[in-house]
């Protein structure tokens, strides 16, 4: 399994293409995966994923709001939740359960109650806001040892200068996978990101 700190974000999968978006982004390099929860029966999708590629990813969810919805990701067998905001609930019960937790935060404070939390990780989002010099700002005081996710706004053309500010990995979203792509549009994008991120890690 690739130690690569990229989150491949499958919005908008549907489970009969589950399968084989998956098996194009691990025979690409990337091994982590999560399928928002607002994606049609994403429960499901994350099942067949879990089921067919377990040892050989890790898998999870987004979009998870509520300690609810994290046990059903549990249910499936997934490893990781994610979530667009800061729920000290959620992370609670994410590690409740053995789980990753990688929560959306934009300011210091965020970040700190976050990891107060329990998280794993940090998601900066939407990253776009503060860019790669607010995130050097606030990377200064944070802990070297969790790691940070830019994500909106991070993709192949500008990982290195994220990679300078402090962002050890990325969630990409609509530039690896669209609803409808082929699983060879997929692998392609995907093996993309990979140059793109080795290229980066070597720079940095």
């Amino acid at each position: 399994m690739s130690d690569r700190q990229l989150i491949a974000i499958l919005r908008g999968i549907e489970p009969a293409d589950a399968i084989a978006i998956c098996q194009a982004l691990i025979s690409a390099g990337i091994t982590k995966i999560e399928v928002p929860l607002n994606s049609p029966d994403a429960l499901q999708s994350i099942s067949l994923m879990v089921q067919r590629f377990a040892g050989q990813a890790i898998f999870g969810a987004g979009t998870v709001l509520n300690p609810e919805q994290v046990s059903a990701v549990a249910n499936t067998g997934a490893s990781m939740i994610v979530s667009p905001n800061y729920n000290q609930a959620v992370i609670h019960k994410s590690k409740s359960l053995g789980m990753l937790s990688y929560p959306g935060v934009l300011t210091p404070s965020e970040c700190f109650a976050a990891i107060d939390a329990g998280a794993d990780g940090l998601k900066i989002f939407p990253a776009s806001i503060i860019g790669p010099k607010g995130l050097a700002a606030m990377s200064v005081v944070l802990p070297k040892n969790i790691p940070i996710f830019a994500v909106g706004g991070a993709n192949a053309d500008n990982f290195s200068q994220w990679m300078a500010a402090g962002a050890q990995g990325f969630g990409i979203g609509s530039a690896l996978y669209r609803p409808g792509d082929s699983a060879e549009q997929v692998h392609a994008s995907a093996a993309k990101m990979v140059l793109a991120y080795d290229a980066a890690v070597a720079k940095c």
